[in-house]
């Protein structure tokens, strides 16, 4: 049974006693952004960061993941607290002295702040031990796009690391800092890619009747692809089919109809039956459209990071403890799923646990993510960190 809530201490004012360590630690790896798998770097300074708290480090899960054991009293049961290390393939326009080192990457989703955090309530939890069981603090590599979170299941994170329950937290910059988010049921949706290639018979655009034109077929296509939202999935539902590229194999020419049209997109859901509907249809639609214009067309579908999708008992739990930290008016728990996608959904898929939103008020740069002007809110480090320790001491009370 766990204790009152009303019986634990705040974690996050002992955190404010090394916001300065913190800060300079988010901001050297602000400076310094690796790419999917390549977080050498990274992962060197949180093992190293981890080691002189005392915490017991194993690294290589998933190439350069890194896990924290800490443990605490006597106790059976384990929590994890997962952060991403890697950065975003994008150029960086801030002009402050912890922008980007490197052209062509940046930490533009705020990862950095999200490794700090995370190694902010290791060392504090490491310092306390005031909990019973063990905590595991899982530092994971190529969630932008590389399904870090699935490789490092798949290479054994639980069976190694058997965590009962794991928290992931994730900053929001539309919501105000000391503010977070969290539900039960999907926070974030399964992103799947569609590429569909378009072909028809070339010709001279004067004369269109001895063509086919792949051009005119793919129009149509765009169209109807749009009737599985409006017609084919329950208007309660959510379904988003975006077709966001068109390349002919002929540009340049005003008067020449293309052999083929390649069109390049995005499908996103939340529900598996919705995503098997989605990609059925899209399969269907494309023959169907194509054939009835005269042409042909190839469909590759792509399924990526499933749907992230919190367990009952922890979201709520998550929003407990989120309330005795922040207050209850500070902790929104009928937010809206977002179409965007995570690969945390993975390790929810083998363990129950919950994915949490902390605001940060924008930063700095008054961006959302995956902007060329974002940066981390350094104010919120102490936040998260307290809120991440205090899921631990929560759910493991000594």
């Amino acid at each position: 049974m766990n204790k009152p809530v009303e019986s634990f201490a705040n974690p996050i004012e002992r955190i404010r006693g090394y916001h300065e360590e913190l800060r300079a630690i988010r901001r050297d790896l602000h400076a310094h952004p690796e790419l999917a798998f390549n977080e050498n770097r990274t992962a060197s300074i949180v093992a190293e960061k981890l080691a002189s708290w005392g915490v017991e480090v194993h690294s290589g899960l998933a190439k350069t993941g890194v896990v924290g054991v800490i443990k605490g009293r006597t106790g059976k049961r384990a929590v994890g607290l997962r952060a991403d290390m890697d950065c975003l393939p994008m150029h960086e326009a801030n002009s402050f002295a912890h922008r980007s080192q490197h052209e062509g990457r940046m930490h533009a989703c705020g990862h950095d702040g999200h490794t700090t955090m995370l190694l902010g309530a290791a060392r504090y939890l490491a310092e306390t031990r005031n909990f019973s069981g063990t905590a595991y603090a899982i530092f994971q590599p190529a969630e932008e796009g590389g399904g870090g979170g699935q490789v490092m299941v798949e290479e054994g994170l639980f069976k190694r690391f058997p965590a009962d329950e794991i928290y992931a937290l994730h900053n929001w910059p539309i919501m105000p800092p000391g503010k977070i988010a969290v539900r039960a049921g999907p926070m974030m949706a399964a992103t799947d890619e569609v590429q569909i290639t378009v072909r028809g018979r070339g010709g001279h655009a004067a004369v269109p009747q001895l063509a086919v034109d792949p051009v005119v077929a793919s129009a149509h296509l765009i169209t109807a692809l749009q009737t599985i939202a409006s017609r084919n999935v329950n208007p309660l539902d959510a379904v988003v089919v975006s077709l966001c590229s068109m390349q002919t194999s002929q540009v340049g020419a005003f008067n020449v109809i293309p052999e083929a049209v390649k069109l390049i997109g995005t499908v996103r859901t939340f529900k598996p039956e919705t995503r098997d509907l989605a990609e059925r249809r899209v399969r269907e639609i494309t023959a169907k459209i194509a054939e009835a214009l005269g042409a042909s067309a190839e469909v590759t579908y792509t399924r990526g990071y499933p749907a992230t999708v919190n367990s009952a008992r922890e979201a709520a739990f998550a929003a407990r403890v989120g309330e005795r930290l922040f207050g209850k008016d500070n902790v929104v728990t009928d937010v809206e799923p977002t179409m965007g996608g995570e690969d945390f959904s993975y390790m929810l898929q083998a363990c129950p646990g919950a994915y949490v939103w902390l605001g940060q008020g924008g930063g700095p740069g008054g961006c959302f993510l995956h902007n060329p002007n974002f940066d981390f809110n350094d104010e919120v480090i102490p936040l998260g960190a307290g809120y991440l320790a205090a899921l631990v001491e929560e759910s493991l009370p000594a």
